[in-house]
């Protein structure tokens, strides 16, 4: 390449010509003006040729300048080569994603900044029921108008998927999951879970069925153990009596338990939720806790906001906050303090159950919630459980807008939280005018 600066040599060679012509020829600035005229014209025809080709839409081969235009459009040409390799690239790139994407039997949606429709997939034309030339820059929430949704949609925490039917067939059940990507832009994922929410509820009708089915036979041998224990029996018999007793009251604990896990996963959603006094229902459990404590006189102390209860189901919350402090009473020491707390903030209401326990090492934590699980199964038969108290608390949890958080640190203790969002709470004052309207 050349000097960036040939031009100006040039015209400084020009200039020192004429100006050497002109004084030979006793014409200086004549012989000056005319030269620097051609030289003027000259540069302004080169400049309309390059021009002439920089606005051609198609990319040619430059003309063949002399000089600094030469260089100039030559150094054009490949920036311009250069780019449109790029861009060939980038759309082919681009073509071959939503080639891929298209196939895809899981509705993709693209939404910009503003909450418009950008890119969908044709699984979301068939699932969603979007129209590529009706649709597109349409706001998704006047498309998809479910207020789940809509309320999923606006809070913007996405961690947890939300599953809805189809607003085309109520048959298809989806599973919403949303990213959030760039500068705000989310990307909406939909899959078709049909299939695995059929298989679930035929579980789920199983274990439903299975458990009342239980039922009557248990009642019947409990019914006979009763009787046979109000009898004079020899003492070899009376304890195996007496160890019949509670394993029956141990699996009637489990049967009830099992139908109160299917009712609650039968639906995520509260179909409706009234005001709960969370003061008498703490004092009610804290009453029930004392008589399960029994010999091992456990010190129970309540701390509750007395400005604040909760909207919902009371014997769902009244189930979770139960098992919270029954599962205290039982895997805790004697004599070991347990303190139930209610307070309130911003973010929304929290029912907390601390003891001062031996905890619970932190790899066993994110199963806690999971069926059956024990931490130590050693201690399974001791402690009276039926292993689905923590189950029934999380499914509680989703059906109320809620999370179960849990913090243990060995030889210190546990803290059992659950939290709700402040839509959830209601104030003294609404209680009152809602008991004098009904």
């Amino acid at each position: 390449m050349k000097s960036p600066f040939g031009i100006i040599y040039t015209l400084l060679l020009i200039l020192l010509f004429a100006a050497v012509t002109g004084l030979l020829l006793g014409h200086f600035f004549p012989v000056l003006t005319l030269v620097l005229l051609v030289w003027s014209f000259y540069q302004a025809w080169l400049f309309t040729r390059s021009l002439r080709w920089i606005m051609n839409k198609d990319i040619t081969e430059p003309p063949d300048l002399p000089g600094s235009w030469g260089d100039l459009l030559y150094n054009i040409y490949r920036k311009q080569k250069s780019s449109r390799d790029r861009e060939q690239k980038l759309s082919a790139f681009i073509h071959r994603y939503q080639q891929s994407s298209a196939a895809l039997e899981d509705c993709v949606v693209i939404i910009d900044t503003r909450d418009r429709l950008e890119w969908w997939n044709t699984a979301a034309e068939r699932l969603l029921g979007l129209q590529p030339r009706v649709d597109k820059g349409k706001p998704i929430l006047n498309l998809l108008r479910d207020p789940r949704f809509i309320r999923y949609y606006k809070k913007r925490n996405y961690h947890e998927p939300l599953e809805l039917n189809s607003p085309l067939n109520d048959q298809i059940t989806l599973q919403y999951h949303i990213t959030l990507f760039g500068q705000g832009d989310r990307l909406l994922v939909a899959r078709d879970i049909s299939r695995l929410k059929k298989l679930e509820q035929t579980r789920q009708s199983f274990v439903s069925n299975a458990s009342h089915e239980l039922r009557t036979p248990l009642t019947v041998i409990r019914g006979y153990l009763e009787t046979f224990l109000d009898q004079p029996l020899p003492s070899p018999i009376l304890r195996g009596m007496k160890q019949m007793e509670q394993q029956t009251q141990r699996m009637e604990g489990l049967v009830r338990d099992m139908l109160m896990l299917s009712r609650l996963e039968s639906t995520e959603h509260l179909t409706e939720d009234m005001p709960v006094d969370i003061q008498l229902m703490l004092k009610d459990i804290k009453r029930d806790a004392l008589v399960l404590s029994g010999d091992k006189q456990h010190r129970i102390s309540i701390e509750a906001d007395p400005n604040y209860d909760l909207l919902g189901q009371d014997n769902e919350l009244h189930s979770a906050f139960s098992n919270l402090v029954f599962n205290a009473i039982r895997y805790t020491p004697a004599n070991s303090e347990i303190r139930i707390v209610w307070h309130t903030d911003a973010q929304g209401g929290y029912l907390s159950v601390y003891d001062n326990g031996p905890g619970i090492e932190a790899f066993h934590i994110p199963r806690l919630t999971e069926r059956f699980y024990r931490v130590d199964e050693s201690r399974a038969s001791e402690s009276g459980g039926t292993g689905l108290g923590l189950s029934i608390v999380k499914y509680v949890m989703v059906r109320h807008g809620g999370q179960l958080k849990i913090h243990s640190t060995l030889g210190k203790g546990s803290c059992f939280s659950c939290h709700f969002p402040a839509d959830m709470l209601t104030t003294l004052e609404k209680l009152a005018a809602a008991t004098d309207n009904a």
